[in-house]
């Protein structure tokens, strides 16, 4: 390729998101369409703001710039690796985590309830003490909601070593070794005996059939974190088993499972489920009080 064709951040940005578009990338990591994500890896790889494109499209770039952004396009292009994990970036709103293949890219639905406290279901955000996330990941989650709960500890569990290893590093950026517990574990095998206000998990929910049809920017990502086995409520099954006797008396079990509604309304829909609004819909997370679990 004559690279002496590219001299400005607008000749990347139409040359990547023409690129992308060809390849039929998916994009489900952040991005909503070829443009944005092109955008994206535009600015971070030049390290300029990412809230401001249009002072920075037609800067005369350098030709060892110009190398290093096609190379980014290129590997997401044509090895069709996720951004985050080329960027090593992922955001939640206004968070933004550290992130590599050893854990999926932080994405969720229940990333939007928390800043609202889970209101009208929590209703006094200060009388947040104990909060128990399964399945943490990145930790993501567990960072937003100890910001969100400042009287809370919060203990965030994992079955992987790896992905906590990814974890206690974005715990440490925003200096939350003292509120936030990482805590390998297969579910609730090894979490402190105690009582939690809120228990919240993404769990792995994908279905089989699913999985079997999965882009392949997500064959990138650990399968564990995805694969919920059959109806994809595998996992999920084990949360709403064990979460009674973890709650307390008015304690909430607020659990992400996707497009698996059917799914989780044929295996848990005995039990009354609460279906909370986020931006994707009324059945992308689902809610079960303490009593509910007790039935």
């Amino acid at each position: 390729m004559d690279t002496t064709l590219f001299t400005t951040p607008r000749d990347l940005l139409r040359y990547a998101t023409t690129r992308f578009n060809t390849e039929q990338l998916f994009f489900g990591h952040g991005s909503a369409e070829a443009f944005d994500e092109a955008a994206y890896l535009v600015l971070h790889t030049l390290k300029l703001p990412l809230d401001k494109l249009e002072p920075f499209l037609d800067a005369r770039l350098l030709p060892e710039e110009v190398q290093r952004v096609l190379a980014v396009i290129e590997r997401r292009a044509t090895d069709r690796i996720p951004a985050a994990y080329i960027t090593n970036e992922a955001w939640l709103g206004t968070y933004s985590f550290y992130v590599d293949e050893r854990t999926i890219v932080p994405r969720s639905y229940i990333a939007e309830l928390i800043p609202e406290y889970f209101a009208p279901w929590v209703n006094n955000p200060e009388g947040i003490e104990n909060v128990l996330e399964l399945c943490t990941g990145s930790g993501c989650l567990a960072i937003m909601m100890a910001d969100a709960f400042p009287d809370a500890q919060v203990d965030a569990v994992d079955i992987s070593a790896d992905a906590l290893a990814v974890a206690q590093r974005n715990v440490d950026t925003y200096k939350l070794q003292d509120r936030v517990n990482l805590v390998q574990s297969d579910v609730y095998s090894n979490v402190p005996a105690k009582k939690y206000d809120l228990i919240v998990t993404n769990p792995p929910y994908v279905n089989s059939g699913s999985m079997a049809r999965l882009p392949k920017e997500y064959l990138h990502e650990p399968q564990i974190a995805l694969d919920g086995g059959t109806d994809g409520m595998d996992l999920v099954r084990r949360i709403v088993a064990g979460a009674a006797e973890r709650l307390t008396d008015d304690g909430l079990l607020i659990v992400e499972i996707g497009n698996e509604k059917a799914f989780a309304e044929a295996a848990f829909g005995h039990l009354g489920l609460t279906w909370l609004t986020t931006s994707q819909g009324d059945d992308m997370v689902f809610l079960l009080t303490a009593d509910q679990l007790k039935l």
